[in-house]
């Protein structure tokens, strides 16, 4: 009888193949009888590489022509970092499971002799693709000049010494993934960069309609981390924001009950609102619009209208 198999759809990127491999072997080692498949699908978002991508799309970027190939039947599953998976599905998907976030802090490497960022020079250069990482270090080091770096995550790393910069700012899930972690100088904690939405978990979409598949699937859901996710991917859905606007949010689960803090600042840095709230783990998705509603009371709604109609500003897609 031939093997059942099951095909995961993924992007090629070394951090993207790591996850992708990862859950395979997951489900290879609690289903020895099923044959795992990789399909690596080049997305729109992998194409642009000299284009601000909040120019062309933004969050949706990174998964469309995945989805499109699972519409297809071409693949039964999709692994995502969850921070590129848009909070509206084509008719068909769903995001079936989020896995166990990783470490979800930003890190900072430094040139040789610095400890933290805040021991830099004044006018130090900064290197991260991210507008939510610059506006949080801006407003603590308004000094800093924040310089535009894409790439995977040694591209990202390899700019330091290449374009001289005095810091390179990536996610720490990533770094710890490749096996990058010796070359972390600092973690910055989150009170000082609250992380990207969903940072550090990863989100596994199937086909709604296919039972036997989800089933299969459903072990990698991890309640703790998708509840706090959810809280995170319910204001960023009520802010409408993309990768374009600088957005945060980040929940932690105790028993139960959830912590969640959200942020909403101008590209400077220089006006920066933030909420926290507490409440029940089976409340998630409404601590999430509740705090996306007193950060729109403070004036957040303001500073998106301006962010969004600032035609002048550069901003990359956070892949890492």
């Amino acid at each position: 009888m031939a093997k059942k198999t099951l095909r995961i759809g993924t992007r090629a990127s070394q951090l993207a193949l790591w996850q992708a491999n990862w859950v395979k072997s997951e489900l290879e080692k609690r289903y020895p009888e099923l044959e795992v498949t990789l399909t690596k699908i080049k997305t729109q978002g992998d194409k642009i590489l000299d284009v601000p991508l909040a120019m062309v799309g933004g969050k949706g970027l990174f998964v469309k022509e995945i989805e499109e190939a699972m519409l297809r039947d071409e693949i039964d599953i999709a692994v995502h970092s969850m921070k590129d998976v848009p909070t509206v599905f084509p008719e068909g998907l769903a995001l079936r499971c989020i896995t166990e976030r990783e470490d979800p802090r930003d890190i900072c490497i430094l040139k040789p002799g610095f400890k933290s960022f805040q021991d830099l020079p004044q006018g130090a250069r900064i290197g991260t693709s991210s507008l939510r990482r610059k506006a949080q270090l801006l407003h603590l080091r308004p000094d800093f000049q924040m310089i535009d770096i894409r790439g995977n995550v040694q591209t990202r790393i390899s700019k330091l010494t290449e374009e001289d910069l005095d810091g390179v700012v990536l996610a720490s899930a990533g770094m710890k993934r490749l096996g990058f972690t010796g070359q972390i100088s600092e973690y910055l904690p989150v009170e000082v960069s609250l992380p990207a939405i969903g940072q550090g978990a990863l989100g596994l979409e199937s086909r709604i309609d296919a039972a036997e598949i989800n089933d299969l699937i459903d072990f990698f859901n991890h309640p703790e981390t998708a509840c706090a996710v959810k809280a995170e991917r319910a204001l960023l859905a009520r802010l409408e924001g993309g990768c374009q606007v600088p957005i945060a949010a980040f929940g932690t689960v105790e028993g139960d009950r959830l912590s969640f803090t959200g942020l909403v600042s101008d590209v400077e840095g220089k006006r920066m609102l933030k909420k926290t709230a507490q409440g029940p783990v089976d409340q998630a998705e409404k601590i999430g619009i509740s705090v996306a509603d007193d950060l729109l009371i403070k004036g957040a709604d303001k500073i998106l209208n301006e962010v969004y109609q600032h035609e002048t500003f550069n901003v990359n897609k956070e892949d890492v």
